[in-house]
């Protein structure tokens, strides 16, 4: 049993790294956004992208609400 929410799949931080880079390179106004970032990041489906991107949204939605605190960086 995987801890990961991204149905079953885990992400590396590598992956993280050019899921972000190509969420800014393909806006929501792109043609084929998901098949581009999904080709960008490697190993991931289309669909695999779009969720990933869904449950980044929805933290994002905890933590400006104020239901997630803040994570303590150094």
């Amino acid at each position: 049993m995987t801890s990961s929410r991204t149905s079953g799949s885990s992400w590396t931080p590598k992956q993280n790294k050019l899921f972000e880079k190509a969420l800014a390179k393909y806006d929501k106004d792109t043609p084929d956004r998901w098949q581009n970032i999904a080709k960008a990041v490697g190993g991931k489906s289309a669909e695999e992208v779009k969720r990933h991107y869904e449950i980044l949204i929805e933290d994002v939605k905890h933590i400006e609400s104020g239901k997630v605190p803040f994570p303590n960086y150094r």
